[in-house]
């Protein structure tokens, strides 16, 4: 019996290999690309192309402009480095200048997929780090998107963007405009919509997801004008473009600042001489202060971001929900985020021994809706202390309103462990994700509700009807995935 089982398993990888369908060599609009496929179950394969150019290596403190195309079949086997960035520790730095690669997943059967959905994704770092294979642990990559190609019978795509001082340097002016890394996804965006089609993808079906900074960059991408019919659905994981780390609007500032630590004038010469500064030194000039408190939170100090240019963004994000009036959208925040950035803020938040005063509490929610005004900040404040009272006392204190934390209003969560220590969650002003409600399009707002909702991790299981499909899983370790099917 065993010998017969052995023998019928044998025969079925003998024809499953036999029959495995595979795209071989790729034409795109650079040239012929080659990547490798590989067995991901019964009868089911998995094409996977790396380190396909979108872009050519970019100019810098540029725009990035098309690739000029090669002639022979360039091998698509490996990732390429992540765009120049600080280390974790912003001691050094990583990655190249040279980088702007996309990766494809295009999972296949007996027969060469078609028509595929395409599901684009942008990673998080605050806009300073990050790359489109994901932190990387014995060759096992955060971001490695075999996992939803092959569950959910989908194409993904990841990319490469540029992230602090050469993605998101301005200097508030048309000598330096910023948002670079902006234009980079955009570029990458573009790029899938042309050439998808030849991989076995639907261009017409193209969604983009994102989580933290990644999903703020969701947000600005359906909101440009850029992206106008690229774009059918969208995915903002625990960020929008209405957070308030999201837009510098002080731009020349940081700038200056930058100039100054790399021995460049801050007058009119200014963007040409860093431009000729060692990348690397105007890299480590862009780091992060680590000085924070409940009055001056440590979101404050992102300054490396996207900016209102007049041109990626004509105005300001609020205004601009019209662009995005025919995509698709999916908003969400998941609990205790920004948890880590509140412990930097508060310290005492993550010490059980340590007792957090209320009026750090209402300093950090009035300082993070600082772009709303000081009535914001008093409302946030107001509404998740409401059971409180005007003394609150511990037994007060762990009654914290249990309405949900993620309103359209400027929000942050606050509540209690059993040892009466003040845990403290963002949703920063106008939350990570609530944005406007039901309003007319045609004035610049969202003709669809697109308030918030508390997403537990799951994983869209994606499949061409006309259903929704869902199944549980973790971005490879926790972040969520999630869309809407036709």
């Amino acid at each position: 019996m065993m010998a017969m089982l052995g023998v019928f398993i044998s025969v079925a990888l003998i024809l499953g290999t036999a029959n495995a369908a595979s795209l071989g060599s790729v034409y795109t609009e650079g040239g012929m690309v080659q990547g490798k496929s590989h067995s991901v179950g019964l009868f089911r394969y998995m094409d996977v192309f790396k380190g396909i150019p979108f872009a050519a290596p970019p100019g810098r403190l540029e725009k990035p402009v098309p690739h000029p195309g090669w002639d022979d079949v360039l091998k698509a086997t490996d990732y390429r480095m992540r765009c120049m960035q600080l280390n974790l520790l912003a001691t050094d730095v990583v990655g190249s200048e040279d980088c702007l690669y996309l990766n494809i997943w295009i999972p296949q059967g007996n027969t060469v997929s078609t028509n595929l959905p395409v599901m684009v994704f942008i990673y998080g770092g605050g806009f300073l780090l990050g790359g489109g294979q994901g932190a990387n642990f014995l060759d096992n990559y955060l971001y490695d998107g075999q996992e939803i190609a092959d569950r959910g019978n989908v194409i993904v795509v990841t990319f490469n963007y540029r992230v602090g001082s050469l993605g998101f340097l301005s200097s508030g002016d048309a000598d330096a405009p910023g948002n670079y890394g902006l234009w980079d996804q955009h570029n990458a965006i573009a790029w899938v919509h042309r050439n998808i089609r030849n991989f076995g993808g639907n261009p017409d079906n193209i969604t983009i997801f994102g989580e933290s900074a990644g999903g703020a960059s969701v947000n600005f991408q359906i909101l440009s004008p850029k992206n106008n019919g690229l774009i059918r659905r969208a995915i903002s994981q625990s960020g929008v473009a209405l957070c308030p780390w999201a837009v510098n609007r002080n731009p020349r500032q940081y700038a200056e600042e930058i100039a100054r630590k790399v021995g460049c004038p801050t007058d009119s010469g200014m963007v040409a001489c860093l431009r000729r500064t060692d990348p690397k030194a105007v890299t480590l000039a862009g780091n992060v202060k680590f000085s924070t408190s409940a009055s001056e939170p440590i979101v404050h100090n992102l300054a490396l971001s996207p900016v209102i240019d007049g041109d990626f963004l004509p105005a300001e994000p609020d205004t601009l929900f019209g662009n995005a009036a025919d995509i698709d959208y999916i908003a969400g925040v998941n609990d205790m985020d920004g948890h880590i950035f509140a412990t930097l803020d508060i310290p005492s938040v993550n010490n059980a021994l340590v007792s957090t005063p209320v009026e750090e509490v209402r300093a950090l929610s009035v300082a993070l809706s600082e772009s709303r005004g000081l009535d914001a900040g008093i409302a946030t404040y107001e509404e998740y202390t409401v059971n409180w009272g005007s003394k609150p006392s511990d037994s007060d204190k762990s009654q914290v309103s249990k309405s949900n934390p993620y309103d359209s209003s400027p929000s942050m969560n606050v509540f209690c462990r059993e040892n009466n220590t003040i845990m403290t969650q963002y949703v920063i002003s106008n939350s990570m994700s609530s944005f406007l409600p039901h309003s007319d399009p045609n004035n610049g707002e969202s003709s669809v509700p697109v308030r918030s909702c508390l997403w537990i991790a799951i994983l869209v299981y994606w499949r061409l009807t006309k259903q929704l499909k869902f199944l549980i899983s973790l971005e490879n370790i926790t972040k969520l995935y999630a869309t809407v099917l036709e």
